[in-house]
């Protein structure tokens, strides 16, 4: 049992630190989210590793944040620009993830945890609903919501999507 627990997380801990990061929009959180989960993940490993641990463990970071959020406001001062270092490499992509995970600081967490798991983890609507425990209603309102909430705050995210697309 500890074996395969530790291959899962050998494994696993990589991209569900990306969703992590994605749900929080700070590191060191995104850390703490994943030992949380992963945690709580085993303690009822016996039951969890037949089914599809990881969409366990990312239901489990999902309300663990939100209980979070829920505890403790955190008050942010996000910058206007980026402080630049003079040896930094500005490329595309990085501009795109720091407007990407800019807007997403825009959004309700429930909103921003139906986009990261329907956009960023590529799963269905019915695979959302069933990790977040909402209908898949609920979760087409989320992402409709969340998708003209992030056009209306960061309208360049639309036409990177478009540039990329035709590429």
């Amino acid at each position: 049992m500890v074996e395969s627990f530790h291959d899962f997380v050998v494994h696993r801990t990589a991209a569900l630190s990306r969703t992590a990061y994605l749900l929080t929009g700070d590191h060191q959180l995104a850390e703490d989210l994943v030992q949380t989960a992963l945690a709580r993940t085993y303690r009822h490993w016996r039951r969890v590793r037949h089914g599809n641990p990881e969409a366990y463990v990312r239901r489990v970071m999902y309300h663990q944040q939100v209980s979070w959020w829920r505890r403790r406001r955190i008050v942010e001062r996000l910058e206007a620009e980026p402080t630049e270092r003079a040896d930094a490499d500005h490329s595309e992509t990085t501009t795109l993830r720091l407007t990407l995970a800019a807007a997403l600081n825009h959004l309700t967490p429930r909103q921003r945890a139906v986009i990261v798991l329907r956009y960023y983890e590529d799963l269905t609507e019915a695979q959302v609903a069933e990790a977040l425990g909402c209908s898949i209603g609920t979760v087409k309102r989320h992402a409709h919501d969340g998708l003209s909430r992030l056009r209306s705050v960061a309208p360049e995210l639309v036409d990177a999507a478009t540039q990329r697309s035709t590429r």
